[in-house]
């Protein structure tokens, strides 16, 4: 296992286009996290909240939210150019597409091989049940999804502990590949390693993993922009092109693994698989409150049927599931899955498949002196009896509990809060002109200049 320091902060693949945004609070309402904050008119993201789990991109109604990637050009600083990908890439394509053409525009593309992620995913079994042998917590919780991991890190850091701690195939692949492509005599330094991914939290992971691992991957693709490079590529019609390097290792198990149940369907003993975040962070605050029951395994994921509904997928994710489930029959059909088998070849199991510590990264804590913190917690307390308690994100805040706590952090004040602002004119304590200034600083100046036209205002003639 590759060692590096732990991160102070994450890394986070999702921005915000200060130009683009008018703050309209679509972003912070749906943040699962309260991660967004809105400031001089724009949507603001706190860095130690967020998990990349990608609602507020799918929330904002103007795209001011968006998600980095790595330049494609890049790929050609390298002489061997590796591209990783999910069953979902090949999903979201029309059956009527053979998937030999996919490669071939791949291929056209730039990319000289092609490597399924999902290859390892019976290493990835064999270092789960290696691993439920090893601990007598429960529920074990996935590490697949890397935003519910990190959800976990700062919303529920009492649950690190049931996270299996082993890697997922994207990062067991790119270690094998790697290894697999150096076993023939290529040099490490002219190998680039790029993934295309579905969603901005495999970006994250990717730039800053958990478990204090160095990710093998060089770079990170957008799927949404690969995916409208090969449509126009296949729109040619030009099969002619050289196929890059592939490997058919590729079974049911693994095609179906990024799918929901993918990976509960293996577990011989109790298991749930929960998709959408909204609902894991239920599920979450039930095994946090010992109130889910008996469990032995939870397959949690951030999306919509899971990686086909990630936040840069183009395709329907219903008609994603439906294909690949057809491809996994198909594949199940052949009675070749079992002789599809990927053994270790390149990298010991042991060394490799598991993750080293997760760290809590707790939302909630208002001091690293635990002295102190307690102080700003009873402080935080007091001021929830001066604050209305009705939510209404006019203090830029997504509702009063997050003012009080911005507030004892020297983050925020009381006086955001339009209805204080109201107490304290009447009490001859603020006046109007000083309660405009702090609205302004909030939603910005533009708010009062009626000379321009609002989001959906419609002229007056």
């Amino acid at each position: 296992m590759q060692h590096k320091e732990h991160d102070k902060d994450f890394h986070h693949a999702l921005r915000v286009y200060d130009d683009i945004c008018y703050g309209c609070t679509h972003c912070m309402t749906a943040c699962p996290t309260q991660a967004i904050r809105v400031r001089n008119g724009k949507a603001s993201i706190l860095v130690n909240r967020c998990v990349d789990c990608g609602e507020c991109y799918k929330a904002c109604p103007v795209s001011a939210i968006g998600v980095e990637q790595d330049d494609l050009q890049t790929i050609f600083n390298y002489p061997v150019r590796v591209l990783l990908i999910p069953s979902v890439l090949v999903g979201q394509i029309s059956h009527k597409v053979p998937v030999e053409n996919i490669y071939r525009a791949l291929g056209e593309i730039g990319f000289t091989h092609v490597y399924h992620v999902e290859n390892t995913v019976d290493m990835v079994i064999e270092a789960y049940e290696e691993y439920a042998r090893t601990t007598e917590v429960r529920p074990m919780i996935s590490s697949f999804c890397p935003a519910i991991v990190r959800l976990i890190q700062v919303r529920f850091p009492s649950l690190i502990e049931n996270i299996v701690k082993v890697n997922p195939p994207i990062d067991m692949s790119a270690m094998y590949y790697l290894q697999k492509l150096k076993s023939e005599g290529i040099a490490e330094e002219g190998i680039g390693m790029f993934y295309a991914t579905p969603c901005a939290a495999k970006i994250a992971a990717i730039k800053s993993p958990v478990g204090e691992t160095r990710s093998a991957i060089t770079g990170v693709i957008n799927m949404n922009f690969l995916y409208n490079k090969i449509q126009m590529i296949l729109q040619k019609q030009n099969n002619e092109g050289k196929l890059p390097i592939t490997d058919n290792l590729l079974s049911s198990r693994g095609i179906l693994w990024s799918l929901t149940r993918g990976e509960s369907a293996h577990w011989k003993k109790r298991a749930l698989a929960i998709d959408g975040i909204n609902n894991v962070t239920e599920i979450l605050e039930s095994v946090e409150n010992d109130k889910l029951g008996i469990a032995d395994f939870l397959e949690l994921r951030a999306c919509d049927e899971s990686c086909a509904g990630g936040i840069l997928m183009t395709g329907n994710r219903f008609l994603t599931v439906e294909r690949l489930r057809k491809l996994a029959a198909d594949h199940a059909a052949t009675g070749m899955d079992d002789k599809r088998k990927l053994a270790e070849g390149f990298i010991n199991l042991k060394e490799h498949s598991f993750l080293g510590n997760i760290e809590p990264r707790n939302m909630e804590k208002l001091d690293e002196n635990l002295g102190e913190a307690m102080k700003k917690m009873e402080k935080k307390s007091e001021m929830m009896r001066f604050l209305p308690g009705c939510d209404c994100a006019a203090c830029g805040a997504p509702d009063c509990q997050a003012l009080a706590g911005d507030t004892v952090k020297g983050e925020g004040s009381l006086t955001d809060c339009i209805f204080l602002q109201q107490k304290l004119m009447d009490e001859n304590r603020m006046n109007l002109e000083e309660s405009i200034e702090i609205t302004e600083k909030i939603w910005g100046s533009h708010r009062f200049n009626k000379k321009k036209k609002n989001k959906g205002e419609q002229d007056e003639d």
